[in-house]
């Protein structure tokens, strides 16, 4: 019986190993005898859309750091505070830079009351040289070379004023354009300025009636850009919603990382509906060229890391590698080693081999 059961088994494999050939065999000779379509490679112009992600970003922002080492004082606005260009924002209080600005005041008033006394001096002298004999030359040159001296001593002094003046603005920090505070790091009392390490700046401030929105556009599509046709975008958190603005400036270069241009969008945010850091999508306008070749999608093939299309010349099959461009409707722009006149197959598929013959229609 045992023996009986080995030969059933064997035969049962047999027929299996069979039947799998006969099956191999069939799709074999179907891919050979599969009839495949062929078009010449063609040069014309496709305008499409580009869609490139995008970034909503303030027009202007700024981090604001004290000028000089000083004690918080007050801090009048807070995280989500609205302001005026030129709204006092925080004080600061440094009791040395304020005696400072003082005595340079006083040193400047002294040394501009020697100024005007010089003077009077070398006018009186003047005055008397007019009488032959009374006043030596001499004399006169030493009053005009001290009232020199002491002008040049006074304006020293009144720079010095003005340069203690400055610091002791620096005590209070203003707005440089109107916007809302959207970070807060201190205190009233922290010690705040230059000369502390890992210092935090003291407030953020964004402009935020005015937004930026920034897309990167790859290198080949850098020159198919129409800045005057109009750009439609979609907010990301406001779904359902399509927007519409015009590229207001672009970098004119390409960025080394990247290689890309960066576009920019400017938004209206006066009713405050956008924040900055929001998401877009932004379908972008873009001019064919001319001299590029066109084929359908049905003849580009895709892997997980590149696209293909299939030449058939000399009646011999031809793997090329192709970057894609525009696209509209079922045709494509293709860029790689190809040549006009070059024969593709349009219901190109992975069963084709390199360097194969096959059955054209």
């Amino acid at each position: 019986m045992k023996k009986i059961s080995k030969y059933i088994t064997l035969i049962i494999t047999a027929f299996q190993i069979s039947s799998c050939n006969n099956q191999d065999k069939e799709v074999k000779n179907t891919d050979l005898e599969k009839k495949y379509k062929l078009m010449f490679i063609e040069k014309r112009q496709i305008n499409g859309k580009l869609c490139l992600p995008g970034v909503l970003q303030p027009f202007q922002f700024v981090q604001i750091y004290p000028r000089i080492s000083a004690y918080v004082k007050t801090v009048t606005v807070d995280r989500g505070s609205i302001v005026k260009k030129g709204t006092v924002l925080m004080t600061l209080e440094a009791p040395e830079i304020e005696q400072n600005e003082a005595s340079a005041k006083l040193k400047y008033a002294q040394a501009y009351s020697i100024y005007l006394t010089s003077q009077d001096k070398y006018k009186r002298l003047f005055e008397t040289s007019a009488t032959p004999g009374t006043i030596s030359p001499y004399d006169l040159e030493v009053a005009i070379d001290r009232m020199k001296g002491d002008s040049a001593t006074a304006q020293a002094e009144l720079a010095n004023y003005h340069a203690m003046e400055t610091m002791k603005n620096y005590l209070t920090i203003v707005a440089p354009f109107a916007g809302v505070i959207t970070e807060r790091n201190v205190h009233p009392g922290t010690l705040v300025g230059p000369g502390i390490q890992n210092t935090k700046a003291v407030l953020s401030l964004q402009e935020i009636t005015k937004l930026r929105l920034i897309a990167e556009v790859p290198e080949q599509y850098a020159t198919q850009i129409d800045k005057s046709l109009p750009i439609n975008y979609k907010i990301n958190a406001i779904p359902g919603t399509n927007f519409e603005g015009h590229i207001s400036r672009t970098s004119n270069s390409l960025s080394t990382t990247f290689r890309a241009e960066t576009i920019e969008i400017d938004v209206d945010n006066t009713n405050n509906q956008f924040k900055a850091g929001m998401y877009a999508e932004i379908s972008v306008p873009t001019i064919g060229n001319l001299n590029t070749f066109v084929v359908p999608k049905s003849a580009i093939i895709t892997n997980t890391e590149k696209k293909y299309i299939i030449t058939y010349n000399n009646n011999k099959t031809k793997w090329i590698e192709v970057s894609e461009g525009n696209q509209k409707n079922d045709s494509c722009e293709i860029f790689g080693n190809l040549q006009l006149g070059d024969k593709l197959i349009i219901n190109a598929n992975y069963q084709i081999k390199d360097n194969q013959e096959i059955k054209v229609e």
